[in-house]
């Protein structure tokens, strides 16, 4: 029998020492925890149980080391302790996993009502993994680094990217990792910089309704496995090789990867939901809850991280250390992040423990770092994160945007200061770059193509009565609900949907694609397909499919996007108006218009509106003109610096709308159809975009 040592409290979880393995397991409430050691992940019953006495604990941490054990080896811990206000808190009868654990196994026999009730769980758990601990290679694969101003995100969701039959992935390959790694080539044609990732760490897929599966993974059983699901094999130990070897092909291929990441709440729910975890560790250390024992939610989904103490703080810090420095993540993006700045009971901080020690930690210091500025509970903070230097998902860019090409009032002065970079909402300064992500559409919502193509979601298959899912997106069908024959329907579909496009990618911030909005990918009206593991959420790649004449038009615009970086999103705000005393004769300034040079339209009944980037007193190099009314508007056009070339014209035909060569233009004015958008570009600026 293996030799037991007293151990260290350090590092968290298991780690392999010269003659085996250290366990460490934070449970300051406890008076006794159990090591349970497994032959294997589907073995019914522990091979060895060890009982941690007073000898094993310092402080707040219960540790032992037990000689002879390597990477793979399976276990799980009972922790003892008094129930806690509620009812709930320790249940020693059931099996729980290491919050450290960075490999689970168990997945063949496990099954998640077990965690519930008296009864043990012992012959049905999930069960942690010993794995190493190595450290990603930067040298061979350094981090890309792009700078914020040209960043271009691509959100995805590593099974329903490739899980098509016609992805051109091999059958064992699809919906996992190694698939992504297979359309690396894609990504990179079509322009984007870094991708994001919906949730990559471990999560429970029974977690969703009878007969239906969690697929987008909001619901963590774990901060520091990979999902076993994305795994091309069943060896849990390989699961953060294949991490390693997506973010290397990433790195060469210039491509940075963001994870999304949820600290704010787990898979255990509420006090009728499983003890897989966190909840059999350390209950009242972990969730926020009142002097009764109820929790406090503001994820919507049953419980909420108490963030500000510091043994939780401290395991999001080393999760986000061992993805970032282990796996070598280049950053991440936190769903609903200002949760995590409450205290307690959910008292909103400004000096949130939690985003202060991230921004001190050297080891995530040249990370990117996104988080939604909103939660559930009604905390809504934008310009304001309380964070230097973490971004926020700029939503309000994603409603004024479609508010204003839906034609609604009230929209024009709005989809002006989306442009800008939201000065209104930072106190007239434009959001420095990095603080906004821009957006029109994100996995939890409408598609770009349902967008135009629905005015109300249709859920029904998600089997909650259509009552799930966000009811006010800004939605318009153009005049018929649904796929459409109507030419004149798919037509103006297919304007707006160029119309949207280019506004978010000639705008300053940082742009966010989805996945499939560049070919036109549909979920037929579903605006959460978080249980939908079909056809309805996968990524689309057959010709039959996919709208091959929009993903040139993304194709060319991302293109133009990164050639005029200094006039569409340079480090700095562009000046509204000339210096005064300026020498500088190139200086840049924006100017607005409306159909008439100098006077744009501000009005709430306004549809119309135009800019110009001048260049000193040389003239215009730019010129962008934006017309969501019913009706064409002709434009007056500025003096360029040199001869105009029409770039962009959102009514023309497909191949014209954004041609490989501009074509000249002569007139002082330009025709603007109902519900489109032109970009004009002095001939000095020109560059081909093939």
């Amino acid at each position: 029998m293996s030799t037991i040592q007293r151990g260290r409290p350090w590092p968290l979880g298991s780690s392999l020492t010269s003659g085996g393995v250290n366990f460490s397991l934070a449970a300051p409430a406890a008076n006794r925890v159990e090591l349970l050691l497994f032959a294997d992940g589907d073995a019914p019953q522990p091979e060895r149980i060890i009982d941690l006495g007073p000898e094993h604990r310092s402080g707040d941490y219960w540790h032992v080391e037990v000689e002879g054990l390597r990477a793979g080896a399976c276990y799980g811990y009972r922790v003892f302790g008094p129930l806690e206000p509620g009812g709930h808190g320790f249940r020693p009868a059931k099996v729980v996993l290491d919050p450290c654990a960075r490999a689970i196994s168990g997945w063949g026999v496990y099954r998640r009502a077990a965690a519930t009730g008296a009864p043990p769980n012992t012959d049905c758990c999930l069960k942690a993994v010993v794995c190493e601990r190595d450290a990603f290679d930067f040298n061979a694969h350094p981090r890309p680094r792009h700078p914020w101003n040209r960043t271009v995100i691509y959100e995805l969701h590593v099974g329903g990217f490739t899980r098509r039959s016609d992805s051109g992935v091999a059958p064992e390959r699809r919906g996992t990792l190694r698939g992504v790694i297979d359309k690396l080539p894609y990504l990179k044609d079509l322009g984007v910089t870094a991708i994001e990732l919906l949730p990559i760490q471990a999560f429970d897929p029974q977690d969703a309704p009878i007969g239906r599966d969690n697929i987008w993974g909001y619901s963590p059983l774990s901060w520091f496995a990979p999902h076993h699901g994305y795994i091309d094999g069943n060896d849990p130990l390989q699961a953060r090789q294949q991490v390693r070897e997506l973010v290397a092909a990433c790195h060469d291929a210039g491509l940075e990867v963001l994870l999304d990441v949820v600290y704010n709440h787990t898979t255990e729910g509420n006090h009728h939901g499983p003890t897989l975890s966190w909840r059999g560790v350390g209950d009242r250390l972990y969730y926020h809850q009142n002097a009764k024992g109820d929790y406090l939610d503001v994820s919507g989904c049953g419980n909420s991280i108490a963030a500000n103490r510091p043994l939780a703080r401290q395991l999001i810090l080393e999760s986000m250390r061992c993805w970032a420095i282990e796996l070598g993540i280049d950053g991440f993006r936190f769903d609903l992040g200002i949760a995590l700045s409450r205290g307690e009971g959910l008292k909103p901080l400004d000096h949130p423990p939690l985003f202060e020690a991230i921004e001190a930690d050297p080891l995530l210091s040249d990370l990117k770092l996104v988080s939604e500025p909103w939660d559930c509970g009604g905390l809504y903070r934008l310009s304001d994160f309380p964070a230097e230097r973490i971004g926020a998902w700029n939503g309000r860019f994603r409603d004024d945007v479609r508010s204003f090409w839906k034609g609604d009032e009230n929209s024009t002065w709005k989809i002006g200061q989306r442009m800008r970079g939201s000065p209104d909402l930072n106190g007239g300064r434009p959001l420095t770059l990095g603080r906004s992500v821009n957006f029109i559409t994100a996995h939890d919502g409408f598609t770009l193509m349902d967008l135009v193509s629905f005015n109300g979601k249709h859920n029904l298959a998600n089997g909650e009565d259509n009552r799930d899912g966000e009811n006010h997106n800004s939605s318009w069908n153009h005049g018929v609900e649904g796929p459409s024959s109507d030419r004149a329907v798919t037509a103006l579909r297919r304007r707006q949907q160029r119309n949207l496009l280019t506004s978010l990618l000639l705008s300053r911030g940082v742009p966010m694609l989805l996945m499939g909005d560049e070919v036109g990918r549909s979920q037929g009206g579903n605006n959460n397909t978080w249980c939908q593991d079909s056809p309805l959420s996968w990524m689309i790649w057959g010709d039959d499919h996919c709208d091959r004449d929009l993903q040139t038009y993304v194709r060319r615009l991302l293109r133009l996007r990164q050639q005029m970086e200094d006039l569409i999103n340079p480090s700095q705000p562009i000046a509204e108006s000339p210096l005064p005393r300026s020498g500088d004769p190139d200086q840049l300034w924006r100017q607005w218009h409306g159909v008439e040079l100098g006077k744009p339209d501000w009005a709430s009944w306004s549809h119309c509106l135009a800019a110009s980037l001048q260049r000193g007193t040389r003239g215009a190099v730019l010129w962008i003109g934006f017309n969501s009314y019913f009706k064409a508007m002709h434009f007056d056009l500025p003096e360029p610096a040199s001869p105009w070339h029409r770039l962009i014209d959102t009514a023309l035909p497909a191949g014209d709308d954004l041609p490989e060569r501009p074509e000249s233009w002569s007139p002082s004015g330009v025709p603007l159809e109902a519900r489109s958008l032109v970009v004009m570009v002095a001939r000095e600026m020109l560059s081909p975009l093939s």
